[in-house]
């Protein structure tokens, strides 16, 4: 569930909304939202931005590097996790939290994007995926059922339910046909949560449905109203950030965000730069996740702020750490701030050092860019969160 107030809203949230696990509300005039998720493993404020801990782990950070920047909640894979180390060993080692020293909350993706990625190494079918492992080829099964038990095996605090999604741009009936196999495998997921409830390692954990259905208005809509006759504790929006223009994916939250209940969660499903995640925040958008702070962190790519002012598009830029011009830098890498463990950190390092470390292909260079990156996301949501609280955005 997801709860909402304006002004003292902590405090309220605090003290009357024991029992409930969500709650929210927009500025006036506005459809920007502040708000609070709350979870087995602690409240989260929203909007937020989730890290990606793929296969339990944000690639050169760990987990105590991760609480340190303030990150509430990670995203990890039920496809890859799955794979390796498989749920043997999940089991035996008491779940993902236990399993890589996390005490926030975690969201587990339910594999459909990782297995539309397999291009031609799959087949799907009303009942199942069947596919080549990307490891060793073996055959492996992933169907809405034993995507729920693999959740339920890990312990996430957010499910997502397992959905076909489709590459754009596509034939009409293509996604239609990607649309409605979501929809029933959705009904499938739903009675699977249900009855693994009981004795299972995270019983209040929450269920989020995925919106499908390309850039068609229509099919979008059709989605929407077949998930919400379900009813689930969010609604993610899904397959977008596969290939359609920016604008596309601007116009289908339009058509989606008025007809989903102001009391559920909004999360927009993938790749996202700031300027972008502004706009989505602007249609009533909740929860993020995206790859490219990690990503591009590791080919010497870093977001820096500009400047403050988060209704212009520039407040930030994107530099490559290996160009010639940062050689001499002696920036810090990011600004110091008193009584900020990371800060204090980062601040000791200079522009000049981290471009030195990613010439002699040294793994610090990874882990500082990583941590920087990382920070800069977590920051942008706390900002965002201030400005629409000031009625900015």
């Amino acid at each position: 569930m997801y709860v909402f107030s304006t002004g003292h809203w902590i405090s309220r949230i605090v003290s009357h909304m024991s029992g409930k696990s969500f709650q929210c509300k927009g500025i006036d005039g506005s459809k920007s939202r502040r708000g609070a998720i709350f979870t087995p493993h602690g409240n989260i404020e929203t909007p937020f931005f989730m890290p990606i801990a793929t296969r339990a782990a944000v690639k050169t950070l760990s987990s105590v590097d991760i609480e340190h920047l303030g990150s509430p909640i990670l995203l990890s894979n039920t496809f890859h996790l799955m794979l390796r180390p498989g749920m043997d060993v999940m089991k035996e080692m008491g779940g993902l939290h236990a399993f890589m020293g996390w005490n926030g909350a975690i969201l587990t993706d339910s594999g459909g994007f990782q297995v539309f990625s397999l291009a031609n190494r799959k087949k799907i079918t009303e009942e199942n995926v069947v596919f080549q492992s990307p490891i060793d080829g073996s055959r492996q099964i992933l169907n809405p059922e034993l995507s729920m038990r693999i959740q339920r095996t890990l312990g996430s605090d957010i499910m997502m339910c397992f959905d076909d999604v489709i590459g754009l741009p596509a034939p009409h009936k293509n996604v239609e046909e990607a649309m409605e196999r979501s929809l029933r495998w959705a009904k499938r997921c739903k009675v699977e949560f249900e009855q693994t409830r009981e004795g299972s390692l995270n019983p209040n954990a929450q269920l989020f449905g995925i919106i499908q259905g390309g850039t068609s208005e229509d099919l979008r809509k059709r989605s929407a109203e077949g998930l919400l006759k379900i009813g689930f504790d969010g609604y993610a929006i899904g397959g977008l950030s596969v290939g359609e223009p920016f604008e596309d994916a601007l116009h289908t939250l339009d058509v989606l965000m008025p007809l989903l209940p102001e009391s559920k969660p909004r999360y927009f499903m993938g790749g996202a730069q700031p300027d972008q995640l502004i706009e989505y925040v602007r249609r009533g958008v909740d929860m993020f996740d995206c790859v490219l702070p990690t990503r591009n962190a590791r080919h010497g790519h870093l977001y820096r702020f500009v400047h403050t002012d988060l209704t212009k598009r520039n407040f930030f830029e994107v530099i490559n750490i290996t160009n010639e011009q940062y050689k001499y830098s002696k920036t810090p890498l990011v600004e110091h701030i008193e009584g900020d463990s990371i800060s204090t950190e980062l601040s000791r390092f200079t522009l000049g050092y981290l471009r030195h470390l990613f010439s002699i292909n040294e793994v610090l260079a990874y882990r500082l860019a990583t941590m920087a990156n990382v920070r800069f996301y977590l920051d942008l949501m706390r900002q965002i969160r201030m400005a629409i609280k000031e009625g900015q955005i």
